[in-house]
């Protein structure tokens, strides 16, 4: 099932295609067949509200007040297939996959780890079943990742514009994108933990400062909201996992520096910055700031593989890979069971 791939120059044997997308096929269906999870009746409803005639779709869209290019896709998808709403979020589902088999083939080493990953992470219940709307704009913004390992700023900056116009803090990979270029733990990086450390400290004083830069804009009430709704900030069990990939980073950073490998310096840079975002809305908010990380947490499931395989012993290895497998599925469970409130074996069996 392997073959070779070039990679940024280099041949590597990598997941041949069709075996990459028979690994998601089953995601899909289940993205398609969902039932209430999340805010699928959201998107359903709008779906349904979009006009079926050319003219009054982008009628309607143009009225749409927050993040107008979801709207539009979701009206091009109505007016040229007439799709049912299975169909149109399967439709949407395919568009964001295809990102994670491009990316996670091209550069994990494991791609089925990878995808193991992302699926008993709970992250397709989180963003596919769920934000769908920002995680449109994070897999457009995935996809350019071989841009900026090629330093083609100029055109993933574009890019986080176009994503921007699906879900406007994909703004935030701008400034990211110049966090993570470099070495892996570079000053940047640095700067930035002891930045979370002092948000950390004085909390306070960090919501009254993120309180007036968001006035006028879309966001305003973000702050207000999250008091009122008596958000006491992501789950520290959760922030623990996604934490991993830094820590395995930073005690094997002697092993990061000496492969030199651009694509694992990038990502472990996007895990530092997974890691401080999660420890702010640890303290913050877990709706708002808690829903962040996803632009930078996907790289990880590229930096955990490899880590596994480079920095520790032959002998280790096998037994963290056994650890890994059971840990996360374990996490999984409670994401679907304790977080979710969903009955694990009536969701497996709901969804076929």
């Amino acid at each position: 099932t392997e073959g070779p791939l070039e990679v940024l120059g280099k041949t590597e044997m990598r997941t041949l295609l069709w075996a990459a997308i028979l690994v998601v096929i089953p995601l899909l269906i289940m993205t398609r067949n969902r039932g209430n999870i999340g805010d699928t009746y959201v998107y359903r409803n709008n779906y349904n509200k979009i006009p079926d005639g050319f003219s009054e779709m982008l009628a309607y869209a143009s009225k749409s007040r927050k993040d107008a290019g979801f709207t539009y896709l979701g009206g091009l998808i109505k007016v040229l297939t007439h799709a049912s709403y299975q169909n149109y979020f399967l439709i949407l589902a395919v568009i964001q996959v295809s990102s994670l088999i491009y990316i996670y083939r091209r550069y994990s080493i494991n791609y089925v780890l990878s995808f193991f990953l992302f699926i008993s992470s709970a992250d397709y219940i989180s963003w596919m079943f769920n934000g769908v709307r920002q995680f449109m704009a994070v897999t457009f913004i995935f996809a350019g990742f071989t841009l900026l390992m090629k330093k083609k700023y100029i055109l993933y900056c574009a890019l986080v514009i176009f994503a921007s116009l699906f879900h406007r803090s994909a703004l935030m990979m701008i400034p990211i994108m110049f966090i993570v270029s470099g070495e892996p733990w570079n000053r940047k990086t640095i700067i930035m933990l002891f930045m979370v450390l002092l948000v950390v400290l004085y909390v306070e004083f960090f919501t009254d400062i993120l309180d007036l830069m968001l006035e006028e804009t879309q966001y305003e009430n973000v702050v207000s909201d999250w008091k009122s709704w008596k958000d006491d900030g992501t789950n520290p069990f959760r922030v623990m996992v996604y934490c991993i990939p830094a820590i395995i980073s930073f005690f094997g950073r002697n092993h990061i520096a000496y492969k030199n490998d651009p694509v694992i310096n990038v990502c472990t840079n996007m895990s530092i910055v997974t890691a401080s975002i999660y420890l702010v809305s640890m303290v913050t908010s877990g709706i708002f700031i808690g829903r962040l990380p996803i632009y930078t947490s996907l790289y990880s499931y590229i930096l955990l593989p490899w880590e596994i395989e480079h920095i520790f012993s032959p002998r280790s290895k096998k037994l963290i890979y056994v650890l890994l497998i059971i840990c996360y599925l374990l996490y999984y469970y409670y994401q679907i069971h304790v977080t979710s409130h969903l009955i694990f074996i009536d969701f497996l069996f709901g969804l076929m």
